[in-house]
């Protein structure tokens, strides 16, 4: 069947729509100085944020793995209001602005916030202002990402196999081990990789509650917002690394994002 003919005016919005995401990154790609961009990499300015960006978010991936593995199986397995209210909260960073989210983990997790009050009387902790903040923040925005993937992924299950697997005297740990984790380990995969690059490309949360100390807190992005000042070639080049890694990430999750459609 021959698909239908796209009115013209459809076909005009349309162009006009994708000129809006090609003319910003076309500009980006022309106006490079790719002349410098080998010296713009050896500086150790960028060396410093890229180094402390990689690990920064890499840590916040981990972490996400860690608590957002479990809470995408409890998404996935609770049913009615309450699986209502758990999605609502847990997907909320995802549309919450950035530095309203920097600005509530600076209430909760500050020298005078709900628990940083508790932490530093009483051990001498301070979250603000450290590498730790960064992992935070960039955790807090990024990890919805690797749950909605997973818990997508266990909603795609079939769910015969975890049943043959209890019906042969299988406790839930191991069923979960040998049979559920093997075959969530695509949808583990792809979550954990959009949450890492969104990780990286953090800026409202983390300036907001980390702030912007070089090799502490100044990742990627921030150093970008710091550079269009005094260095626009470092600034380019480091938003040339970030553009990278966005094409690498959705290139490689189109099978992925197709195969669910």
């Amino acid at each position: 069947m021959r698909p239908a003919r796209v009115p013209a005016p459809i076909g005009l919005l349309a162009g006009i729509g994708l000129l809006l995401f090609l003319v910003p990154l076309a500009g980006l790609v022309i106006r490079a100085p790719w002349g410098q961009t080998i010296a713009e990499f050896g500086d150790p300015t960028t060396i410093t944020a890229l180094g402390l960006s990689v690990f920064c978010s890499l840590t916040a991936t981990a972490i996400a793995l860690v608590l957002g593995i479990p809470l995408a199986v409890i998404l996935a397995r609770t049913r009615g209001t309450m699986r209502s209210v758990l999605r609502a909260l847990t997907t909320l960073p995802m549309v919450l602005p950035p530095v309203v989210g920097g600005v509530a983990l600076l209430l909760a997790f500050g020298r005078r916030g709900l628990v940083g009050s508790f932490l530093y009387d009483t051990f001498g902790i301070q979250i603000p202002f450290t590498t730790a903040a960064a992992v935070m923040a960039e955790t807090f925005v990024a990890m919805p990402f690797l749950v909605i993937a997973v818990e997508s992924g266990i909603r795609s299950l079939d769910h015969r196999y975890e049943e043959a697997a209890r019906s042969l005297g299988a406790g839930y740990w191991t069923v979960f081990r040998r049979v559920t984790l093997p075959l969530l380990r695509p949808a583990i995969f792809s979550g954990a990789v959009l949450c890492w690059a969104r990780a990286l490309g953090e800026f409202g949360a983390t300036i907001t509650f980390a702030g912007n100390f070089p090799g502490r807190t100044q990742t990627v992005p921030i150093a970008v917002y710091l550079a269009l000042e005094t260095r626009p070639e470092a600034a380019i080049t480091l938003s040339l690394i970030l553009l990278a890694v966005s094409i690498a990430v959705l290139v490689g999750m189109r099978e992925r994002w197709l195969g669910a459609l």
